[in-house]
């Protein structure tokens, strides 16, 4: 089939992109090259895998390789690879737009930053790689062939909106890129890539690991004297021994980062790197990495997880998600499986029993670093639990089977230190001998909880109170009855029993004192609570909610609210403190003979109190302003 020349515009998210991308400035302009040939070895890769359902794709004695090719006289560098090629729907496709899923949510990003230059540890991670060589060049032609095909597609692009599309010829399968490369300025980052030396050192500080020889052919003298004479050779620039598979002393950590940052996309150094070699019943080997910062998508629905998975050396997906459960999806890294099958899919590796006993010593292994971690290196933990304690504490929630192991990983803020995290051992360990429960309050913030009337008595009786103000918190206990034999207690829940044996019977002479009064207030606003009672948690304040063992935390249901998800109407108990003043006015104004009105007037603004201690919006704010205004005057 003859293919027209076509000229063809880019969608508007990419031109603005491209637009971005090319007038940008960056600190880091010599990672076009790793993109490339980043994308070159993922092209080999793909042709070796289909080679597996069809050999004629791979003849006799074939190599895979990239080569670079610098001509420093017409300022240009091609790279070229002869891995599977592209037919002309996916140069349209893959070389036409930019990020088709993941546009979107880059510009986003983009604009929540108010970027003024892309960040380069964005280069990659929404499938813009290709394009980071605009940095570079003034122009791009690509020309590529798919394995199994005639003919070859041209891709040019020269600047502007537009770019142009046409058939080519290529001898073999594969895929070349020709850049015409800008002038140098040292000042702006853009070196001479069409110099031997810059060239070798950018491979080999980034592509050394790449698993196919990246050639440059090198021009040499050779011989003496009247025999000199200068002849040009094909030089390997890369070791291509797969870091994984080195022994852990014979990995350097510049090594490590820059394999990191090739497998997860990202700029910064990893924080931690865990390899492991298995023998016996499975083999494998696998080199995980924790990530510095949690990525800006980590809680997106469209974000990428999963390890690189290998089988016999052969790249068989690029992201398997089955190797470690969904809340450790902020691990990355490679596994090389030696016996899963080749030809293994998506379906297959779910219910394989080789992948899921490598994810259950994978997750058991990256437990136990963590805790080496927190136990070796408390600053360093922190600043890991800062970023990735909120899905630890979904794992809490997920994973029964390792759930008692991920426990003493977790950190909260606490009534003991406003500084320092404190762990669930931690609190037990300063336990009173008396105290059967560990005690928490969520709300949406410290300041909100620290301030709450329900820690009163608490406070007052010197009993630590866990502070839960991560959204996941209210889940997480859920799933968490106890820890070491102690149960969790909301103390925004349910009944609290501090006191005395005579305190108690002393509060319940009141409660029977108070029952008029108590039921008089319930009936004006019975739309909200459940009933209105004295209460043994209340020392300062005069009246607080409380809700039942199982219902949602206030916070969390204003979040479930303002999502617009349908929730049940949750009523609590409204608790009076009988020592506090204002209730012993009322009780007095009551018993002398308050009306109907007046009592409806003072549950509302009791009620009212109560709601904004703890930050929930009021049922009639109007109507409460109202009511202030008229006890004022």
């Amino acid at each position: 089939m003859t293919i027209d020349k076509k000229s063809m515009k880019f969608e508007a998210e990419t031109k603005q992109l491209l637009e971005i991308m090319i007038n940008s400035l960056y600190t880091e302009k010599e990672v076009f090259l790793r993109e490339l040939i980043s994308n070159a070895s993922d092209a080999l890769d793909k042709l070796r895998f289909a080679a597996i359902t069809d050999a004629s794709l791979i003849p006799d004695g074939f190599t895979g390789e990239i080569r670079l090719l610098p001509d420093s006289q017409n300022r240009t560098l091609t790279i070229s690879d002869n891995g599977i090629g592209m037919t002309y729907d996916e140069v349209i496709s893959n070389i036409g737009t930019i990020a088709r899923s993941g546009t979107h949510e880059l510009m986003k990003s983009l604009e929540k930053q108010k970027a003024e230059k892309l960040p380069a540890e964005l280069i990659g991670r929404f499938g813009v790689g290709f394009y980071s060589c605009l940095m570079v060049a003034d122009s791009v032609t690509l020309t590529s062939r798919k394995a199994g095909e005639d003919t070859a597609t041209v891709w040019e692009y020269s600047g502007g909106e537009s770019y142009e599309v046409r058939e080519g010829t290529r001898d073999t399968q594969g895929t070349t890129i020709v850049l015409k490369l800008k002038d140098s300025d040292p000042d702006d980052g853009l070196e001479d890539f069409t110099s031997e030396w810059i060239i070798k050192r950018i491979v080999k500080k980034y592509s050394d690991f790449v698993r196919y020889p990246v050639i440059l052919p090198v021009e040499r003298e050779e011989g003496e004297g009247d025999d000199k004479k200068k002849v040009v050779k094909d030089e390997t620039l890369n070791s291509m021994k797969a870091i994984w598979q080195k022994s852990e002393s014979d990995m350097k950590e510049e090594e490590l980062n820059e394999f990191y940052k090739h497998v997860a996309s990202d700029w910064s150094d990893p924080m931690l790197h865990i390899a492991m070699k298995a023998e016996g019943r499975y083999e494998y080997q696998t080199l995980m990495f924790i990530p510095g910062n949690a990525p800006f998508d980590l809680y997106s629905q469209s974000y990428k997880r999963g390890l690189q998975l290998y089988a016999r050396n052969v790249k068989i997906m690029d992201r398997c998600e089955d190797v470690l459960p969904e809340y450790m999806r902020f691990v990355k890294g490679v596994l090389d499986a030696q016996d899963l099958p080749l030809n293994i899919s998506r379906e297959t590796l779910q219910n394989n029993r080789q992948i899921t006993a490598i994810r259950s010593t994978l997750t058991k292994k990256i437990i136990t670093e963590l805790k080496k971690l927190k136990d070796n290196d408390e600053q360093k933990y922190l600043k890991f639990f800062e970023q990735f304690g909120a899905v630890i504490k979904e794992g809490v929630h997920s994973d029964f089977e390792n759930r008692d192991k991920l426990l003493p990983l977790l950190l909260f803020q606490s009534t003991n230190d406003k500084e320092k995290l404190t762990s669930l051992e931690d609190y037990k360990s300063r336990m009173k001998e008396e105290q059967e429960e560990i005690y928490y309050l969520s709300g949406e913030s410290r300041e909100v909880v620290e301030n709450s009337p329900h820690l009163e008595a608490f406070t007052k009786k010197g009993f630590e109170v866990l502070f839960f103000t991560d959204p996941i918190d209210d889940f997480m206990v859920s799933g968490l009855p106890e820890f070491d034999g102690k149960k969790l207690k909301s103390i925004g829940k349910g009944d609290v029993e501090l006191g005395s044996d005579e305190e108690k019977k002393e509060l319940e002479e009141k409660q029977k004192d108070y029952s008029s009064l108590l039921e008089a207030l319930a009936k004006p606003i019975e739309e909200h609570v459940k009933s209105v009672q004295l209460s043994a948690r209340l020392t300062s304040s005069p009246c607080c909610l409380v809700g039942s063992e199982g219902d949602l935390s206030p916070h969390i249901e204003r979040m479930m609210r303002q999502s617009k998800l349908a929730i049940p109407n949750q009523k609590r108990v409204m608790e009076l403190n009988a020592g506090h003043e204002v209730v012993e006015r009322l009780k007095a104004r009551f018993d002398a003979g308050m009306s109907d009105a007046e009592v409806a007037d003072a549950a509302q603004l009791l009620l009212g109190q109560a709601l904004l201690a703890e930050s929930s919006p009021l049922p009639d704010p109007a109507g409460f302003a109202k009511l202030v205004a008229k006890l004022m005057v």
